[in-house]
């Protein structure tokens, strides 16, 4: 298609130019031909993936595994260019007295409105350096076209001539630059939400579905141990392993169901109130005793009033401190959870007596203390951990009022 719009602006072309001379129809086709070229060209240059491995990208394009040229992305500049030169050159030959006939004036007003249109077309579309030198010679040829059928009476004349076209050039150049500045600000926000989804993503499985991966090791582990002196306990390992399982797939089409729903406005509220918090506490508190031989001691405030965020996050906090005391302190003994209300916040804290490992940060991923910690600040609170006398604490603060942090 393209090809076809500048094979016909070059027969038009060729057909005034027994009338109007080579001088006025020559720079004409090449500019509207590198317009047709210009408008037709994808953002950035790249090529559309094609079928059997093509993709393309802002600089490249890859298939197979080979790096194919950047003929795509510079060849708005380079057609501009070149209709630029073409124009300068016949303005010269017109100076010399061997130009246009009669009436080519019009074609050439044409002409700079064609190379307007092109200086805003590189402003947005082509990169910063091609758009420069492919702009500045279109500006200089969309200036100067008068001269070829006006000649000015004097310099002051000449002076507001090409400023005037000069002006067109730049208020082109300018739309131009804040529609790619749009652009560019819709692509970051779009990137800024994939990587918020991705990181959300990755917090939920290692958050939720570690924990209960670990469990149902931990949990085969003693059914292992149990199952030759009494099969009835191996026979409960074993459901409590299928218990753990079925949890984790929940979490995973819970995440999924986030993943596809668009009106999803990011809110992580697992559930509401107290009783939900206590409720999950305690079978967290009680799958873990079972699987292991750290006894664990909850104590939850009977007054708490705690939102739903408030209750995941808390959740959040406690699943976490357990699977790292699961993977870094195996020979803990006991490990006490507590929760309470201080000062309009919820007190979350996890003590062991055990020895922690090196690995204390949650694992490589980088979403455990980490990523649990930028979590509990999302919600306006706070979160440490380390070593206390005979054991580790994990302790968190997350307000039970929501609160907006600064950006």
């Amino acid at each position: 298609m393209r090809w076809c719009g500048i094979g016909a602006v070059v027969v038009a072309a060729a057909c005034g130019v027994p009338r109007y001379g080579v001088a006025a129809m020559a720079p004409l086709a090449a500019a509207v031909a590198a317009l047709a070229w210009a408008a037709a060209s994808r953002p950035g240059g790249a090529r559309p993936p094609r079928a059997g491995g093509a993709t393309g990208t802002a600089g490249t394009v890859r298939q197979g595994g080979l790096r194919l040229s950047m003929r795509e992305d510079a060849g708005p500049a380079v057609v501009t260019a070149g209709a630029a030169v073409v124009s300068l050159a016949a303005t010269l030959v017109q100076l010399t007295g061997r130009g246009a006939g009669s009436g080519a004036d019009v074609w050439g007003m044409a002409e700079g409105l064609a190379f307007i249109a092109l200086a805003g077309l590189l402003a947005r579309r082509s990169p910063a350096r091609q758009a420069v030198a492919a702009g500045v010679p279109a500006g200089i040829a969309a200036s100067t076209w008068m001269f070829r059928f006006y000649s000015p009476v004097s310099a002051l004349e000449a002076v507001g001539i090409c400023a005037f076209w000069s002006a067109g050039v730049l208020c082109a150049a300018g739309v131009g630059l804040y529609l790619r500045a749009l652009d560019e600000r819709r692509a970051a926000a779009v990137t800024a939400a994939r990587e918020t989804q991705r990181r959300r993503l990755a917090r939920d499985l290692h958050d939720f579905v570690a924990h209960d991966v670990s469990e149902m090791l931990a949990q085969a582990q003693a059914g292992q141990v149990a199952g030759a002196a009494d099969p009835a306990q191996a026979m409960l390992a074993l459901r409590r392993v299928e218990e753990a399982g079925q949890r984790a797939l929940a979490t995973l089409d819970r995440t999924v169901l986030h993943l596809n729903d668009e009106e999803d406005d990011g809110d992580e509220d697992l559930d509401d109130g107290q009783e939900a918090l206590a409720a999950r506490l305690s079978d967290m508190a009680t799958r873990y005793s079972s699987a292991g031989p750290a006894r664990v001691h909850l104590s939850v405030d009977e007054s708490l009033d705690v939102p739903g965020r408030v209750s995941a996050a808390a959740y959040r906090v406690v699943a976490e401190a357990l699977t790292n005391v699961r993977r870094h302190a195996p020979g803990a003994a006991r490990v006490e959870i507590s929760a309470t209300a201080r000062a309009g916040a919820l007190q979350v804290t996890v003590e062991n007596d055990g020895v922690t490992g090196g690995g204390p940060s949650g694992g490589r991923g980088g979403f455990g203390l980490p990523g649990l910690a930028e979590h509990v600040a999302s919600l306006g609170g706070d979160l440490s951990a380390g070593p206390v006398p005979g054991g580790w604490r994990l302790s968190a603060r997350i307000p039970l009022e929501r609160r907006v942090l600064a950006p």
